[in-house]
């Protein structure tokens, strides 16, 4: 199992791309896997046939846990390609005091290996897809009374929300650790009125060829695409049942947790969007044969976003302990729909260093890479502020939820021809028709007040209306 983030220590296989006894070459995508991160294909390390699948779909397994053998198709010596592995750095001490888990880093490169000459003829070798160890997060911050024992973040976070000890749980994780599986069983037998896992020390760690095996989908923070939950499915007279997928459990602690710690306001501004109307219906066609895609309103609205944000940098910041983080470089997350099937929020990067064209480019792109699972665990990390956009489905007004730790998340809802009163040169009055639509801003009453969040708006809505568009593209 492929390390695919500094703090990821498990992840669910959600689909095999081969079968055995099928060729795959090197860098080939072999199987899809999800994690508390992250959803994403995973390339095979080395070319040959794959002989054997050791973690069935729907399976969750700790990092470095060997998923697959691939050997060569004709029983020759393999392919000499080396195995690409993340080496685990060693475990820090823990700290003295409890404190709140850092925001996850962006995974570290695999440090290249040199090739070397293959073993000689024999049965063909275990390739382990990219192992490491998850001990590196032991130090990642813990409650009193956890101890020494190495919990996840997402598990810390699980045990903490549902008040619940380790000790009462048995972990069926490497050496006893616990899972996301093992507190979500735990969590479902408590409401179900049944007994809880038996508790007690933990079994004495496993062989290190053993593969332990979660028997649930796991749950966890963000948004990806996951399995359906290893529960029973089925239906009940004319009811059907239909067990929530690892993204429907890991979108449903994250909007519950967003909730619980953010008193969310909203304010609502009408955008006057014909200045770039007349921009899109002057340089749309070319845009696109330059582009390959369409110019749509969200560039501009992003654009407009992070210019306004740099006038009312309160909103791009996150709220630390008794004090607000303002950030200056605006990392701009854009939430992209996976075919209805969830969400997951892509970071632009320092945003405030492209043009309208380049806003419109890095969009495209991050949304083409999530819904084609080639994302990776620093695309989605990072972000300060971020946009949801459900105007292609001609909504009206969206309530978005922050995306924690951000103090903000702005909706732009559909955009329509309506009659409006404008201004003309001499100062008189008409009625003219525009394109119109709503800008909707969530925001973290802690963060700022109701007078700062609406100048915020109206400096988005105002940008639309005037700035100098074309010279951007």
């Amino acid at each position: 199992m492929p390390q695919l983030g500094e703090t990821v220590t498990e992840g669910t296989v959600t689909k095999w791309l081969k079968s055995v006894g099928e060729q795959v070459g090197r860098d080939e995508p072999l199987f899809e896997v999800s994690t508390d991160k992250v959803d994403s294909e995973v390339p095979s390390p080395a070319a040959g046939t794959l002989v054997e699948i050791r973690v069935q779909e729907g399976e969750t397994v700790d990092v470095g846990t060997v998923l697959a053998v691939v050997g060569a198709a004709d029983g020759a010596a393999p392919d000499p390609a080396p195995v690409t592995a993340v080496t685990p750095p060693p475990s820090p001490p823990a700290p003295a005091a409890p404190q709140p888990a850092p925001e996850p880093a962006p995974a570290p490169e695999p440090a290249p290996v040199a090739s070397t000459p293959g073993p000689p003829p024999g049965p063909p070798p275990e390739v382990a897809v990219a192992p490491a160890a998850a001990a590196a997060v032991a130090a990642d911050g813990a409650r009193a009374g956890w101890g020494d024992r190495v919990l996840s973040p997402v598990v810390r976070r699980l045990l903490d929300d549902n008040a619940i000890e380790p000790s009462e749980i048995t972990g069926s994780g490497i050496g006893g650790r616990i899972t996301r599986a093992d507190v979500l069983d735990f969590i479902d037998t408590r409401r179900a009125g049944g007994a809880p896992a038996a508790s007690g020390p933990p079994p004495a760690p496993a062989p290190a060829a053993a593969a332990p095996a979660a028997t649930t989908a796991p749950a966890a923070s963000g948004t990806a695409t996951g399995a359906a939950a290893s529960s029973t499915s089925g239906s009940a007279g004319t009811d059907e049942v239909i067990p929530f997928t690892n993204i429907r459990r890991r979108t449903a602690e994250h909007m519950v947790r967003s909730k619980a710690t953010s008193p969310h306001t909203l304010v609502v501004l009408e955008a006057d969007y014909e200045a770039v109307e007349r921009v899109r219906r002057a340089h749309g066609a070319q845009f696109r044969s330059e582009e390959g895609f369409s110019l749509t309103y969200l560039p501009f609205v992003a654009r407009a976003t992070v210019e306004a944000l740099h006038e009312w940098p309160n909103l791009n910041a996150s709220v630390g302990d008794d004090e607000l983080i303002v950030h200056h470089a605006v990392n701009l997350g854009i939430a992209v729909d996976l075919d209805h099937k969830g969400l997951i929020v892509p970071v632009v990067k320092r945003a405030e260093e492209l043009t309208l064209r380049g806003t419109a480019r890095r969009i495209h792109e991050l949304a083409d890479r999530a819904k084609t699972k080639k994302l990776t665990a620093d695309d989605i990390q990072g972000g300060t502020f971020s946009m949801t956009n459900a105007g292609p489905f001609g909504t009206f007004l969206t309530a978005p939820i922050i995306n924690q730790p951000q103090v903000a998340i702005l909706s732009t809802d559909g955009v329509k021809r309506r009659p409006t009163v404008v201004t003309q040169a001499d100062g008189t009055e008409a009625i003219a028709i525009h394109s119109l639509g709503l800008l909707c801003l969530s925001w973290d009453h802690r963060a700022v007040d109701g007078a700062y969040a609406a100048a915020f708006v109206a400096r988005v809505a105002e940008l639309l209306a005037t700035h100098d568009w074309a010279a951007e593209l």
